[in-house]
């Protein structure tokens, strides 16, 4: 039986720590769910994505990335399809221009939204087929490093998220007026975009 490597998952700490705290589409979306609904009501959407993208690290480093290599049409059509998510995501983000009308027209993600959206993430992608590929070794226990990497995942990305959502939802007094909230939402929308066009260039 061959050992298993905990130094090469102890490795991965420091990359997973700074891809999971700085911005990307997750942490852009949970700031501003905070700062349009507060901390409380952006739980379900936090939750979705900690349970997401763990659960999509796994699948990847179990296989999908070969189903992937196999059909090459199948990536580019669900990449095409993620792009178009995104873009209405960043929609919903700008609608959401002031703060009677953020609760009238927009609401938060739910936990299988939140849960989704990790298809469609880039950056996620990226994240999870790096660490699948570079903090792995290919022998009997790869499955069971793959689980602990996605273990690992799922405690950063919690810590993360409940981080930006937490920022988001202290924003909420300076950004009460209008033209502040407005201006808010447009920013995050145009982050959004911005994650999204790498993307569409590969």
């Amino acid at each position: 039986m061959q050992s298993f490597p905990l130094a090469l998952i102890v490795a991965s700490f420091p990359f997973l720590i700074s891809m999971g705290f700085t911005p990307g589409p997750n942490n852009i979306l949970v700031a501003s769910s905070g700062v349009n609904f507060g901390f409380r009501a952006t739980i379900p959407h936090m939750l979705g994505i900690t349970v997401g993208f763990p659960l999509m690290l796994l699948i990847v480093g179990l296989g999908l990335a070969r189903i992937f290599m196999a059909l090459p049409a199948l990536h580019a059509a669900l990449k095409y399809l993620c792009i178009a998510y995104m873009l209405y995501l960043a929609w919903r983000i700008a609608a959401a221009s002031a703060v009677d009308e953020a609760r009238r027209t927009t609401k938060p993600l739910t936990f299988i939204q939140g849960a989704a959206v990790q298809w469609v993430n880039g950056k996620g992608w990226v994240v999870a087929v790096s660490v699948a590929t570079t903090y792995t070794v290919v022998d009997q226990t790869l499955p069971l490093q793959i689980a602990a990497l996605a273990a690992v995942c799922a405690g950063i990305t919690m810590a993360s998220v409940c981080v930006w959502t937490l920022f988001g939802s202290l924003l909420r007094n300076f950004l009460q007026t209008d033209v502040r909230r407005r201006w808010f939402n447009y920013s995050m929308a145009a982050l959004l975009v911005a994650s999204v066009i790498p993307v569409v260039w590969q």
